[in-house]
């Protein structure tokens, strides 16, 4: 049995007030030539479907366009809701789109019921088990002991009827352990939901959701197949794909991946202000790029968002790498600090922070500015 695994679509996601709905267009339309080419018996969603719990109305009539000309493909598709997304909002219609080959899950109730769906070496049990948390779990299991993501999810395996002599199948929308991380994630501080992988021991595949980047978690079995599009610029080095998946009798199972190009790619570029406005250097790359400018000039360049915008019109963030920024200071708590007035905690901070202490007459403008604030709180 062949299947396409998709997940974190972000439809409706922007970049620093930048709408992505014309690349999120774009790839979809490429997925669905993927689609046509694989000849799949179903697509899999692993969860994150909009960026949004409450998604625009364009993202909505984004999906449901690419839902319907799934449908007339008359294959299945199986979609699970992520952290991103409102399961309720999500699942509305669920019963009534199954009749098209829609299987959308329902918000957590305790109880998972496979789709199950056929092949010439017999049944494949597909079981979607949306985001949850602890709490959602501990609703429908109060004798058990749940306290933490890794006790959630293995008692809501736990409480589903797998028949292990059969081939089985699990999306879900979890953050596993030891996987790799990057900035366009939403983490927990401290890694507390964390899901250790043995507790998808019983799967014969594991399509995952939440994290942006490709990979397998110790196995091709448990594998997150990341976003289509970049959606940071963390992901500046990443390879989008999709992930085809090969399910042959039980305990056989190959990958392969079809890579995806964007409409705009999101990159970095870096060099001087000279050096990055050269045509030389400019004309060796897409200027019509999402782009983040990481200028190494040592003086701050006046209007150079502007005038870099000119040259990437889709530039969305200018940084500085420079003796100044690079610079590392750790500001700790003086012992003495209550005895210091507020302009010498002032300008101890900005010497920290720019390498140099403050000039006579920014002293003079922030003590004024300081007087005044006092005297409207007083």
């Amino acid at each position: 049995m062949k299947l396409i695994h998709l997940s974190d679509l972000h439809l409706g996601k922007r970049l620093d007030e930048t709408s992505m709905l014309e690349d999120q267009e774009h790839i979809l339309l490429q997925i669905l030539r993927i689609i046509d080419e694989e000849k799949p018996q179903a697509v899999l969603i692993a969860g994150d479907v909009y960026d949004k719990s409450v998604p625009s109305a364009e993202a909505v009539a984004l999906f449901d366009d690419f839902l319907c000309r799934l449908a007339k493909r008359q294959l299945r598709v199986l979609i699970i809701s992520g952290n991103h997304d409102s399961p309720e909002r999500l699942a509305f219609g669920n019963r009534l789109m199954e009749s098209a080959g829609i299987h959308i899950s329902p918000v957590y109730n305790g109880e998972i019921r496979p789709v199950t769906l056929q092949d010439e070496h017999g049944a494949v049990n597909f079981w979607l088990l949306p985001f949850i948390k602890p709490s959602h779990v501990r609703r429908y299991a109060p004798d058990a002991k749940i306290e933490s993501y890794t006790d959630a999810v293995a008692e809501a395996i736990a409480r589903m009827d797998i028949d292990p002599s059969q081939r089985n199948v699990l999306l879900t929308h979890q953050f596993v352990t030891g996987a790799a991380t990057c900035d366009s994630e939403e983490m927990s501080v401290g890694g507390s939901d964390n899901v250790d992988a043995s507790v998808f021991e019983g799967f014969d595949y594991v399509a995952l959701g939440h994290l942006h980047g490709p990979q397998n978690i110790g196995t091709n079995r448990i594998r997150y197949c990341g976003t289509p599009l970049k959606y940071s610029f963390s992901e500046a080095a990443h390879h989008k794909s999709v992930t085809v998946v090969q399910l042959g009798a039980k305990g056989e199972l190959e990958l392969q991946l079809r890579p995806l190009t964007p409409r705009r790619d999101l990159r970095q570029i870096r060099g001087t202000f000279a050096q990055l406005t050269d045509k030389v250097n400019y004309e060796q790359g897409d200027t019509q790029d999402y782009v983040q400018a990481i200028l190494t000039d040592e003086e701050d360049v006046p209007e150079a968002m502007g005038k870099l915008r000119v040259i990437y019109p889709n530039l969305l963030k200018l940084t500085y790498d420079n003796t100044r920024t690079r610079t590392a200071h750790h500001i700790g708590a003086a012992d003495d600090v209550e005895k210091k007035s507020p302009l010498q905690l002032f300008e101890e901070l900005y010497e920290k922070q720019n390498n140099q202490p403050m000039s006579e007459e920014q002293r003079s403008y922030a003590a004024a500015l300081m007087e005044s604030v006092w005297e409207r709180n007083v």
